[in-house]
């Protein structure tokens, strides 16, 4: 994904975490969306577990994958 402004940002809580460091995060009471790292996070070692709350940037928000780019 590029970073533009036209990628959406929402809040979400991290569910599960799978191999290679995705994660699936629940950005709504229904809704789902599988996300990997984003780099600045990878570089600094930040460590995202279940539970967590994130932000997912999406390019759109009808997607079911996307980015984290920030653990709150």
């Amino acid at each position: 994904m590029v970073a533009n402004s036209k990628a959406a940002k929402v809040d979400g809580v991290v569910v599960e975490a799978l191999p290679g460091l995705l994660f699936r995060v629940r950005i709504a009471e229904d809704k789902e969306v599988l996300a990997h790292l984003a780099g600045r996070l990878k570089i600094n070692h930040i460590r995202v577990i279940p539970g967590d709350k994130v932000w997912v940037e999406m390019p759109n928000l009808e997607d079911k994958r996307g980015r984290i780019v920030r653990r709150l």
